[in-house]
């Protein structure tokens, strides 16, 4: 018998997208770390659920889902509006940034590196967005602003507007 992939979380079909773009960065390197994984699971299940029960909820449908290595699909980035776009970039370059696999090895390894061209290739921002987005990550992370209250305040600012 087949393994039967879980059902996809009850979220809107945009989170879904951020979620998915989200997760093939940090599977990108082979590996999916506990710290993109507790990030992800609690920065998403707080944003798209409320209330502690419908978290905890959310937060196990998410799992499941993102131990599933699947991969990105240009159909999936043509449904973006350009926002969602930026947001996408934004989220995908902190989930790479906020681990290394050896302490040795830099925070975004070269398999992290070629996922994050192939999705500033997919997305296609105009001009040098993507380069100003990425300049404000690291400033960010220069001040030590911690990567989970980073990507918090990202997607409070997406979801308000």
């Amino acid at each position: 018998m087949a393994v039967q992939p879980p059902p996809p979380p009850s979220i809107t079909p945009g989170q879904m997208n951020l979620l998915r773009i989200v997760a093939h960065m940090a599977w990108s390197d082979g590996q999916l770390a506990t710290e993109e994984v507790d990030l992800m699971l609690n920065r998403f299940s707080s944003l798209f659920a409320k209330g502690e029960q419908q978290q905890q909820q959310l937060k196990e449908e998410l799992s499941g889902y993102l131990m599933q290595n699947i991969p990105l699909e240009k159909e999936l980035i043509n449904t973006l509006d350009l926002a969602e776009k930026q947001l996408a970039l934004r989220l995908g370059y902190e989930v790479i940034a906020c681990s290394a696999r050896t302490p040795d090895e830099p925070n975004i390894n070269e398999e992290e590196k070629a996922a994050y061209q192939n999705l500033k290739e997919l997305l296609e921002l105009p001009g040098n967005l993507a380069e100003l987005i990425e300049g404000q990550v690291n400033d960010e992370l220069k001040q030590q602003e911690g990567i989970i209250d980073m990507m918090t305040r990202d997607l409070e600012k997406f979801i308000q507007s």
